[in-house]
């Protein structure tokens, strides 16, 4: 299992990471953007960051530009990523997190494996996934 924050920004992730890459000597992986995706965000949104990595000694975090139709306020910046083996344990830890929360993604299957996205009872951020 690992466990990792997700930063959320409004548009302008791309400028975020390379600020963190350069002042902790750290690089940006898995660029994927919303330009082919089947996602409903404006033309003008699509060479935005749907999912981005920062990488490098002792750093590693992952970040993404909300789909303009996703408020961005302060306290929903940081998710809790929550990467396992295997979907029955993920499920598993879905459900505890989500139990008395809010559950805003069920867990079910995604284009890159299972996913669900729940903030749990103390009011914290959490994406559990299982990748294929």
């Amino acid at each position: 299992m690992k466990i990792q924050s997700y930063l959320t920004f409004n548009g302008n992730c791309q400028e975020a990471l390379n600020f963190y890459g350069e002042l902790f000597d750290a690089k940006v992986e898995n660029r994927i953007t919303y330009e082919d995706k089947k996602i409903d965000v404006p033309s003008t949104y699509r060479n935005k960051l749907q999912h981005a990595e920062l990488k490098g000694k002792g750093v590693n975090f992952m970040a993404y530009d909300a789909s303009p139709d996703t408020p961005i306020n302060s306290g929903n910046q940081v998710h809790m990523s929550v990467d396992l083996n295997d979907k029955e344990s993920a499920e598993n830890v879905f459900k505890s997190l989500s139990e008395s929360g809010i559950v805003h993604h069920e867990f079910r299957e995604r284009e890159w494996g299972f996913y669900g996205r729940c903030t749990d009872k103390f009011g914290i951020n959490w994406m559990v996934n299982v990748k294929n």
